[in-house]
């Protein structure tokens, strides 16, 4: 296996996180991938000890936290996109923020999703929202390259957000910008939702440049993988021919029959596909 899996931690949030942590460790994977909405309503304010606590319980269970995803569902208010200069203002502001406690925690990737944050529609036009958008993009590849971390764009399909649909739209704006800590990322629910080509053929397209820092694993019924009418198979061959060495997020949105039951048939869906790859 060329790549680690990461288990985006809301699938288990009603959890304490020392248990999140024991059961992720438990099922196999090999970190958690934090949403900072389950640490706090706040969370750029999490202390230093909170902050050691944090990464300190995913240790004792023989996991990391890998990286944080949907970065800007707290504190309220937050848009990438927005005219309004003191939105503009605590947005980027937070970005910084959120990059810092990816790095306090020991993670690598950071995961910019956050639908509700990036409409068009909070700017006087869509031309004006998407130049705000690059401004923020630009603020948090400059603050990850300081923190050594990796920053990527992850496009969503029309339904969840106007603002970057596609791994084409997020290639644009990391090459004007031309940052080496920004980059973008693919989702494979997403994939399906938004893009003209199958996930595997995007990989196969995008992986050997390097735009692709990071993959999400989740089913275009927002389900699990292995939980829906998609395999999976095609898409992991296509991660190992292309010798992806980053981290395999599994995310889905709805938990059936709940959330501990999800990420067990996740992982093990998975599992079973990297061992039928060598055997």
């Amino acid at each position: 296996m060329t790549f680690r899996i990461s288990l985006c931690n809301e699938v288990i949030r009603d959890l304490p996180f020392e248990r999140q942590c024991a059961l992720a460790a438990g099922l196999g994977y090999d970190g958690l991938e934090v949403a900072p909405f389950t640490l706090s309503d706040d969370p750029a304010r999490l202390s230093a000890a909170a902050r050691q606590a944090i990464r300190r319980a995913a240790g004792m269970e023989g996991i990391t936290i890998t990286g944080l995803h949907w970065l800007l569902s707290a504190p309220d208010g937050l848009s990438i996109t927005s005219d309004d200069p003191a939105v503009q203002a605590r947005t980027r502001d937070h970005i910084r923020a959120m990059v810092a406690l990816c790095a306090d925690l020991g993670g690598d990737v950071l995961i910019h999703g956050s639908p509700g944050q990036r409409q068009l529609s909070d700017a006087a036009s869509p031309e004006a929202g998407m130049e705000n958008a690059r401004e923020a993009f630009l603020t948090a590849g400059e603050a990850a390259e300081v923190a050594g971390v990796t920053y990527c764009i992850e496009p969503l399909a029309p339904k969840l957000t106007d603002c970057v649909n596609t791994i084409a739209e997020a290639a644009e704006i990391v090459a004007a910008l031309d940052l080496p800590h920004l980059t973008a990322m693919i989702d494979t629910s997403a994939a399906w939702g938004g893009e003209a080509e199958a996930p595997e053929a995007l990989i196969r397209r995008h992986m050997p440049s390097g735009l692709l820092g990071h993959v999400h694993f989740n089913e275009s019924n927002r389900r699990g993988p292995g939980q829906g009418d998609h395999g999976f198979a095609p898409i992991v061959a296509a991660m190992v021919e292309t010798g992806y060495d980053g981290i395999l997020g599994i995310e889905p949105f709805e938990y059936h029959p709940d959330g501990a039951t999800s990420a067990a048939r996740a992982i093990g869906y998975v599992r079973g596909l990297l061992e039928g790859l060598t055997t």
